[in-house]
């Protein structure tokens, strides 16, 4: 499993890049971008090197994180994949395609689509000092338009970017995606019931035109979940110190809550079932709730099973419970 926080490499040339910024003006854009999103924008808010470079320093770093847990729950169901080409949808500076990166050593070709002008410039000069990803095919454009042109690739990933589509064009962009996954999609939304929503319908969608589910549902059936549930993860990652300064944050680290569907072309080999939030641990059990082949469960696991309590207590919120498969 690769860790949630950035790779060395990231790190370094965001630090080259923080040279001579002005860490105050770089906090009053990132407040202002993150208003934009909170208030129903876009990227469009992004209009400078500043900007993109105060967006990633505000948020590269949580969506990384929310990224490569979402890989590390696939390759854990597959180890077995190695794909060779990444296409990176809505890809900003560029984030999914490091989390990739680190993720797959087999991936040889690295494409990139978004509109903006400046994230497409920074994600390039983060990646110039990097041996992979100074190969980067980036597209500039619309997202169903670039894709029209883009090719295939073993694996297409689109983080954070379809609460940007209008919900006239997702249904059209979800069949876009797939069209261009030889071997696996995966889509990463924020964890809020509007971002899960978007999620649930492209699952339905995609399910309806063969796609099987890989992680986090060990099924290709109705989620089981209903309102006001909805099916999120989060994941703990470290801040670094530019960014507990520019987001004026006291504590070293922060949760991400996120969505994601795997989508695959055939059915993984085993679908485990999924842990929906944390474990109850206590002296007698482990209590957890679970999304199973059969629907929701709570499973018990009782202290006097020594091996499988032992087991059950090392469960996570989000991880696979591979002794309930």
């Amino acid at each position: 499993m690769t860790p949630p926080d950035l790779p060395a490499e990231l790190r370094a040339a965001l630090d080259a890049k923080l040279q001579g910024l002005s860490r105050n003006d770089a906090a009053e854009r990132a407040a202002l971008i993150s208003k934009t999103y909170r208030d129903g924008g876009n990227s469009g808010a992004i209009t400078s090197e500043a900007d993109a470079l105060a967006y990633a320093l505000a948020r590269m770093p949580a969506t990384y994180a929310a990224v490569n847990a979402s890989l590390n729950a696939l390759c854990e169901l597959r180890p077995d994949f190695a794909p060779a080409s990444l296409l990176d949808v809505g890809a900003g500076p560029g984030t999914a395609s490091w989390a990739a990166a680190a993720a797959f050593v087999s991936l040889q070709r690295f494409t990139s689509v978004d509109a903006n002008t400046a994230l497409r410039a920074l994600a390039l000069d983060l990646g110039r000092d990097s041996a992979r990803l100074r190969k980067m095919t980036y597209h500039r454009g619309d997202a169903r338009a670039a894709l029209a042109g883009a090719e295939p690739a073993d694996f297409v990933v689109a983080s954070y970017m379809i609460g940007e589509i209008g919900k006239a064009e997702r249904s059209g962009l979800a069949e876009q995606l797939w069209a261009k996954a030889r071997d696996t999609l995966l889509v990463v939304e924020p964890g809020t019931p509007a971002g899960y929503a978007r999620i649930l319908a492209l699952r339905q969608q995609l399910i309806a035109s063969g796609a099987h589910v890989a992680a986090p549902c060990p099924h290709d059936g109705t989620c089981p979940l209903a309102a006001p549930d909805w099916c999120h993860f989060t994941q703990r990652l470290p801040r670094l110190r530019a960014h507990m300064k520019l987001k004026g944050a006291e504590l070293p680290f922060e949760d991400e809550k996120f969505s994601y569907v795997a989508l695959t072309r055939t059915p993984a080999a085993r679908r485990p079932a999924r842990v929906l939030a944390q474990p109850v641990v206590s002296k007698v059990e482990v209590s957890a709730r679970l999304c199973t082949a059969d629907g929701l469960s709570i499973a018990k696991v009782p202290r006097r099973d020594k091996t499988a309590y032992a087991r059950a207590r090392r469960w996570r919120w989000g991880d696979a419970a591979m002794d309930q498969s």
